[in-house]
């Protein structure tokens, strides 16, 4: 597992910050879709939430990092 965290944070190093805030909207709404579904009838992997919040606070944190160094 750690290998694809590893995988993710050097692919989103190299994504431009146009492309990193529109993964994030897109995360987003993906997240969301998922959580309604989730309240409606159990997901069946519900662990698929967590990743996807982590994956989303990746992509916000090496955004701010972008604007902080500039």
């Amino acid at each position: 597992m750690a290998t694809k965290k590893f995988d993710f944070n050097k692919s989103i190093r190299e994504i431009s910050e146009s492309d990193l805030q529109a993964r994030i909207t897109e995360d987003t709404l993906r997240l969301k879709k998922l959580e309604f579904a989730h309240a409606i009838s159990p997901l069946e992997n519900p662990m698929t939430i967590r990743g996807l919040r982590r994956d989303i606070a990746r992509l916000k944190t090496e955004l701010r990092k972008r604007s902080l160094v500039k």
